[in-house]
């Protein structure tokens, strides 16, 4: 197990000490009465382990979130029971959708009373069984001794196999209780499946024979960038990404081909090696999905089999796969003619579509102009947000972050923050509409307390403009629910204490964000929006609702 020698601590430093020794060096979080023993301990380890206090857990749970995902380490949150936890459900719901190793340490009701039903504050009827619908996996720790070894394995579900959040929990007492702790030696969790040598001769002879084969992947590719365009050039493969692995193959390359113009490609597709993504767009909405052979690579055979059972499955890391196909493939390779003329012009005529949209089109071309390349961008589900989710060149992986399928408002503010953490060095960007910026405005009391440097852009049509459009367009205007009273918002973020910015113009939008740039600490831009045209008319989707 790789443990120490035992020692006399409280539950409370058995917690933290085992996150130090396991590379943790940031946590969000909210103190509370049943955390005090450890908010105590996380004080005595304030070297050691950076605490960024919220105004609320959701974004507790979103801030750990954009630290994992911009950064691919364990991101963690600490917060109280109930309630309390149950405020971070949006946010620990999203990780899992988007495949982030979340750690969430959650306090309890005294040990006495879980089960008991005497209204204890924060109780709810059974917390454990509450969150598993959301978490991989849940586990509380009975005594000091066992903190060690229930985070240990809270480490192992979150990061073997597929990586998803996990939560953790121990009550008051506990955390309060002295007794003799061994704390574990940090160890690498990775699951590596044994290679299935049958199923790879298959893949290579498959794909190696296809005369117009295509990639498609997801954020599960990420770490596996290098060998994955090692195959994406043997078989001159267009590497189609999905919002979740933009920059797996850098926008400068030709093979790079975002969804939008990855569904005309799939028309002539004869064959697609699937890594890393639930390929549920081109599974379940791009026709001919019977058509093309398919060779699947993901650690999860379950979701490996879907939406349909593939030609040949291979159960194994992305690099490991990856790297042995890209050995295997001379041998079976056919040769064929560069594509890159072909590719360049399939992007660019998928990109004029996108130029058509304005002002859309206007604001990112400036948005990606201010951005350095390897800058992040953190979007919510705006308008905007899915134009630059769809357009915007991506040269570098985990640089787009986005809440995946959750689609969930409210998540771009806290999370950027997260990822400015995770990432210090780099330029990060909040792209929101004002209806999800509202969900977690009081955030920007933090991006200001512990000096966050995130510029925040906020494209404000005073409505649910996505709900709005939905409503023009399929109910006759019958508007309900959709229309917006906001603040000012350019005060709002001064009285904050923060740079705050009004631009109505994508030529104002670029002086702006130089102006925020030059200024010390985040900044707040807010961009007036009116109605503008819906880019869904270009996207091949499957539908969420039926009417």
């Amino acid at each position: 197990m790789g443990k120490g020698m035992s020692e006399k601590m409280t539950g409370g430093q058995a917690i933290v000490g085992t996150l130090s020794r396991q590379g943790i060096d940031t946590i969000f979080g909210l103190p509370g009465v049943q955390l005090d023993n450890t908010f105590d301990a996380l004080y005595e380890a304030r070297n050691k382990i950076r605490t960024i206090h919220t105004r609320h857990e959701q974004a507790a749970g979103y801030m750990a979130l954009g630290y994992a995902q911009a950064s691919g380490r364990v991101g963690a949150c600490i917060v109280g029971p109930g309630p309390g936890l149950l405020n971070t459900g949006a946010a620990l719901a999203t990780a899992a959708g988007s495949n982030a190793p979340v750690l969430c340490i959650a306090g309890q009701i005294p040990s006495s009373q879980i089960g008991v039903g005497m209204g204890m504050t924060h109780e709810i009827r059974d917390q454990t069984a509450a969150m598993r619908g959301v978490a991989k996996w849940v586990g509380r720790a009975e005594s000091p001794g066992e903190a060690a070894d229930i985070l240990d394995e809270a480490f192992r579900q979150m990061l073997s196999g597929r990586h998803q959040p996990v939560v953790f929990e121990m009550a008051p007492d506990v955390m309060g209780e002295v007794g003799d702790v061994m704390l574990h030696n940090a160890q690498s969790y990775r699951h590596e499946p044994v290679l299935q040598d049958c199923a790879l001769a298959a893949a290579a002879r498959l794909l190696g024979a296809a005369k117009k084969p295509a990639i498609f992947v997801g954020s599960g590719v990420f770490g596996a960038e290098m060998e994955l365009l090692r195959v994406a050039e043997l078989l001159e493969a267009p590497v189609i990404m999905s919002r979740t692995g933009r920059g797996a193959v850098s926008d400068a390359h030709y093979l790079a081909q975002p969804m939008i113009s990855g569904q005309e490609l799939w028309d002539e597709v004869d064959a697609a090696l699937v890594v890393g993504t639930r390929f549920s767009a081109p599974g379940l909405s791009w026709g001919r999905v019977d058509e093309v052979k398919l060779v699947r690579i993901d650690i999860d055979p379950k979701q490996a089999g879907m939406p349909r059972l593939a030609d040949v499955t291979i159960i194994a890391q992305a690099a490991t796969a990856l790297d042995d196909l890209a050995k295997r493939l001379p041998d079976h390779n056919i040769t064929r003619s560069s594509r890159e003329e072909e590719l360049r012009i399939s992007k660019k005529a998928a990109f004029n579509k996108l130029a058509e949209l304005q002002p859309q089109f206007g604001f990112s071309e400036v948005i990606r102009e201010a951005l350095p390349e390897d800058g992040i961008c953190v979007t919510d589900v705006t308008q905007m947000a899915t134009f630059l989710q769809n357009w915007m060149p991506v040269y570098h992986p985990r640089t787009m972050i986005t809440p995946g399928y959750q689609a969930t408002l409210g998540f771009s503010l806290p999370t950027a923050l997260g990822a400015k953490v995770a990432c210090p060095d780099k330029k990060v960007f909040c792209i929101t509409g004002d209806g999800g910026f509202m969900f977690n405005v009081q955030e920007l009391s933090t991006a200001v307390a512990h000096n966050i440097d995130v510029t925040i852009i906020v494209f404000n049509d005073s409505a649910f403009g996505n709900v709005k459009r939905y409503q023009k367009e399929n109910y006759g205007a019958r508007y309900i629910g959709v229309d917006l009273h906001n603040p000012d918002l350019q005060m709002l973020g001064r009285s904050f204490g923060m740079t705050a910015l009004r631009a109505e113009t994508p030529e104002t939008l670029r002086t702006a964000l130089q102006e925020a740039n030059a200024a010390p600490g985040p900044a707040l831009i807010e961009v007036p929006f009116g109605e503008v045209p819906s880019i869904w008319n270009l996207i091949r989707r499957p539908s969420s609702a039926t009417n």
